[in-house]
């Protein structure tokens, strides 16, 4: 079973736009690999004043654990999105860009 790590844009976007992105990326990987674990990396339940960096932070942690990272589209507009390519890139983890 591979495990997956999601990256995708989320400034500006609803909770719910966020959800179903991430559902309809689940759903191509489960096409693409069979069984697959998504890490949890939609921090819904973060500090209050938890700033960008803090995010950055956790994700990389769940990215280390990763078989495979998946980019959502325009993932390359966002600065968060580019350092966890690059880092994925860097550590030699499978990396796929939508």
């Amino acid at each position: 079973m591979k495990k997956i790590f999601i990256s995708q844009p989320m400034k500006g976007k609803t909770d719910e736009f966020i959800k179903a992105e991430r559902k309809y990326i689940t759903d191509l990987l489960t096409k693409k690999y069979g069984e697959i674990e998504v890490l949890d990396t939609f921090f819904e339940n973060a500090p209050h004043e938890a700033k960008p960096l803090w995010f950055l932070a956790k994700s990389l942690q769940f990215l280390s654990t990763a078989d495979v990272a998946v980019f959502a589209k325009h993932w390359e507009e966002y600065r968060g999105c580019r350092i966890e390519n690059t880092c994925a890139k860097e550590y030699g983890i499978e990396v796929i860009e939508l």
